[in-house]
């Protein structure tokens, strides 16, 4: 967990980043509207925006999700002999709550549907392997990334990568071990290095999340091991608000046709839908991906935002056995030669997750997620199979009895895990990515949060923002201004 320091800053309104709409052909006539807000994606963004609106008096919204239920970027899976549900995506509450201080709205809908969590702590309780003593070195670390973000306002500098501010606070990792620690404490965090991603953006994205004293929720870190899914917090939510007849299931957005008189969504199936607002909460993944094409195309100060941010991949790898060989710790860490190979193991057969559940899982993230993806399910399972006999020299690996990994970035609904900040990226461009089209076509996400960008708590303030938003646009309260919810303070 990294601990960094951020102080205000003030920007610019929205509204210069509003364009006219170019209008396409208009029809003859405008379809009956099939709702007032049609909101593209259950997950996080999608329902909280939808529970927005109904708070606000608005119930005439439709939600589209390309799945077959509630949860977005949440699911889980039934995995080996003694079907256990493990996730897939999403895991962790990030930040909990300090004492009497702000909560996590996330922490606050997993208690309110009693959702069976556990505080980790993977520091230096982690076990650690053959030629491998890194407490000194995790010390280090920690010490660098308290470091560099007092010195990034000492030297009142604009951005540049976290390897920089690191490297400034005397932390310049050369052995596998010392790369090894990094990876834990910056890439498991971020899905990409300290060379691809902001130094400011990394030191303020953690503080607002863990650092109580500036305005975070404090250090816990609660992990789900809920056998209904960690996906039950916010279905559990829906029930409270969302009718059967508010959302439709297996419903894929293809286009989204925006004019004068209204948006026009295109399923893949061929429907089409109309209504007066569209809420897209699809990943930024997506969006680069174009999954979803927009007439007339979006703007270039749109475009340039969603293909400036960077969309992250962290993959989770599982095995089961018939027996335990491995580490009796919560995780371990295998220090490769090359930087990112299999580095982070955790023990789900332990006795504060799921004992006896014969479950290990190793976790990689962004090129080597890709690389992997690019390989059979075979040829992954053989080549973390000779990492083991590396790591467990003397112990008689059994064949696993099962195994599974997602692919995120090949999943057309998805396209990766979660968004990261790069150093070209400026507050800016993020305001332009968070900005209505023509106050028609509206963005929200992870990825739009400023203070929690790749964070379910993100998602959460996101959706909070658009939804009440639109409300006010439904409402007929629309100003000039492009500009939704409070600016979050942020220097750069």
């Amino acid at each position: 967990m990294l601990v960094r320091f951020v102080a205000p800053f003030f920007f610019s309104s929205w509204f210069l980043l509003s364009s006219p709409v170019v209008s396409s052909p208009l029809p003859p006539f405008y379809p009956a509207k099939n709702a007032s807000v049609i909101i593209i994606g259950a997950g996080v963004t999608g329902i909280i925006a939808a529970r927005t609106l109904a708070q606000r008096g608005v119930s005439d919204f439709l939600i589209v999700e390309g799945r077959e239920e509630i949860g977005g970027r949440l699911q889980d899976i039934q995995f080996g002999t003694n079907s256990v549900t493990l996730e897939l995506g999403a895991n962790w509450i990030h930040g909990t709550q300090e004492g009497e201080g702000p909560a996590n709205p996330i922490w606050l809908l997993a208690q309110n549907c009693q959702l069976d969590t556990r505080n980790v702590e993977y520091d230096l309780s982690t076990h650690t392997f053959e030629f491998f003593q890194y407490p000194h070195i995790y010390a280090d670390v920690h010490a660098a990334t308290y470091d560099y973000s007092g010195l990034r306002m000492a030297r009142n500098q604009e951005d540049m990568s976290a390897r920089t501010g690191l490297s400034l606070s005397k932390w310049r990792p050369h052995t596998p071990q010392e790369r090894a620690v990094e990876y834990l404490l910056f890439d498991q965090e971020y899905s990409q290095t300290p060379d691809e991603s902001s130094w400011f953006a990394s030191a303020w994205g953690s503080n607002y999340t863990y650092d109580a004293t500036q305005g975070g929720f404090g250090g816990g870190i609660a992990m789900s091991v809920d056998q209904r899914g960690f996906k039950t917090f916010l279905s559990t939510e829906a029930e409270t608000f969302l009718r059967p007849d508010q959302i439709l299931y297996n419903s894929v957005v293809k286009q989204i046709e925006y004019t004068n008189l209204g948006v026009e969504v295109q399923l893949n199936s061929g429907e089409a839908l109309f209504a007066d607002h569209v809420l897209v909460t699809v990943s930024l993944g997506v969006l680069q991906n174009d999954e979803v094409t927009f007439v007339p195309e979006l703007p270039s100060w749109k475009e340039d935002a969603i293909h400036a941010m960077t969309m992250g991949i962290y993959t989770k790898i599982f095995f089961q056995f018939s027996r335990k060989f491995w580490f009796d710790t919560a995780a371990a860490l295998y220090a490769d030669h090359e930087r990112g190979r299999y580095p982070v193991w955790q023990s789900l057969d332990h006795i504060e997750f799921l004992p006896n559940s014969g479950i290990l899982m190793v976790t990689v993230t962004n090129d080597f997620s890709e690389r992997i993806e690019s390989m059979t399910d075979e040829e992954v399972r053989e080549e973390v199979l000779s990492i083991m006999r590396i790591m467990f020299p003397e112990a008689d690996i059994p064949a696993p009895l099962a195994f599974f990994f997602p692919r995120w970035s090949q999943d057309p609904l998805f396209r990766g895990s979660y968004s990261n900040w790069p150093v070209s990226f400026s507050t800016e461009r993020q305001n332009a990515l968070r900005a209505p089209v023509d106050r028609k076509v509206w963005f929200a996400g992870e990825a739009t949060s400023r203070k929690y960008f790749g964070y379910l708590h993100g998602a959460y303030f996101e959706g909070q923002k658009a939804g009440l938003a639109i409300a006010e646009c439904v409402q007929g309260g629309c100003n000039t201004s492009d500009h939704y919810g409070e600016p979050d303070q942020i220097i750069m």
